[in-house]
């Protein structure tokens, strides 16, 4: 609790001075909420009443339990940006235990928090884009597109993160030469899809790749349905400078077919790359970008629940957010052989297991 409190004290408290419960106390119980499987406040509220004596053997709670409505004001209120901060500083203070990201694939994508909508404005949920570690499979940051803007949202993040060593991957969307200058002066290098969108750079990459080849390589059965990719990488010496695009060297496709229920689809994918490498690499950094849907995405919606979760007013869709990503990057660091849900629904259970799961980080 101390060393939870230490990262988080510089986090502004924005309730009034009457308040009853300490910031980093309700921050943390929240924490543990979440890890047990707690998906709104009042969740929170229920755990808190329910987890009483173990919560008292972790803090003071001179305030007694926070309520429902303690854990909600104070997820509205609460400065999104200095959350955040905090939860670079908690990462930082465990880099000696957490795995090391140098040298790996660091994906970026955007997330629509889908029930957190204000009225009138279904056609536009909050949308959070998080920086994905594909090895070590935890949450690297995030940060809300504010108004909309993903493009600005992924140029902010990137400038929050040390790419020394790393691949930044993206999709299409953030195929632009600003990202691709932020990326280069973070000490990292870019694999960008790259569509119609960037038109006269699309062309240019195109001419300068063979034609793609008829037949496909052999096709390997998967998922119940048979795959094939192949790569191809060519130097583009000068293309990036012709063009204003910061660092590229060279352009890549990848060819794919997929056979299911005995319909065959054909796709061609063009990336734009900061460094010279093998096709293989190439094939298999665009496969490690995926994990970030299904590891990271998917286990948010199936696992945690955030596509039913309702928190719509002021801050609370981001800050919450957030708060599910550390907690799910605290049970992927638990050395214990079990799914997430096991993981989460031993949490409840077992308190020895919950305690336990924080102890790892000591």
């Amino acid at each position: 609790m101390e060393r939870f409190a230490a990262c988080f004290e510089e986090v502004p408290d924005p309730r009034a001075k009457n308040r009853r419960h300490d910031l980093a106390q309700v921050l943390f119980i929240a924490l543990l909420a979440v890890l047990c499987g707690a998906e709104s406040a009042c969740d929170m509220a229920q755990f808190a009443r329910a987890k009483q004596s173990l919560l008292r053997t972790l803090m003071p709670l001179r305030g007694g339990v926070p309520s429902h409505d303690t854990f909600s004001r104070l997820f509205r209120l609460l400065d999104p940006d200095a959350f955040e901060r905090a939860f670079q500083r908690f990462r930082q203070a465990f880099a000696a235990q957490l795995p090391q990201e140098r040298g790996g694939v660091v994906a970026l994508d955007g997330k629509a928090l889908r029930r957190c909508f204000t009225r009138g404005r279904r056609h536009l949920p909050p949308l959070l884009v998080s920086a994905w570690g594909a090895n070590t499979r935890l949450v690297l940051a995030s940060r809300l597109a504010r108004e909309g803007s993903e493009v600005k949202a992924a140029l902010a993040l990137v400038r929050l993160l040390r790419l020394e060593g790393c691949t930044l991957t993206a999709d299409a969307l953030h195929a632009h030469a600003a990202l691709a200058q932020a990326v280069r002066e973070q000490g990292g290098d870019y694999v960008l899809a790259l569509k119609g969108n960037q038109g006269p750079l699309w062309a240019a990459a195109q001419s300068l790749l063979p034609a793609p080849l008829a037949s496909p390589p052999t096709r390997a059965r998967a998922h119940g349905r048979k795959e094939a990719r192949r790569a191809t990488v060519i130097p583009a010496p000068g293309l990036g400078a012709r063009h204003g695009f910061p660092g590229l060297c060279a352009i890549g496709r990848i060819e794919a077919w997929r056979e299911s229920e005995g319909r065959c689809e054909e796709s061609v994918r063009l990336y734009l790359l900061s460094r010279a490498m093998s096709a293989d690499e190439l094939l298999a950094t665009v496969r490690q970008h995926w994990g970030i849907e299904n590891q990271l995405h998917w286990v948010l919606d199936v696992v945690l629940g955030e596509d039913h979760v309702r928190a719509r007013k002021d801050h609370a869709p981001e800050n919450l957010a957030r708060l599910r990503r550390l907690a799910l990057n605290l049970m992927r660091l638990h050395p214990l052989k079990a799914s997430l849900r096991g993981k989460i629904k031993r949490a409840g259970w077992d308190d020895a297991f919950l305690t336990d799961v924080l102890a790892h980080l000591r």
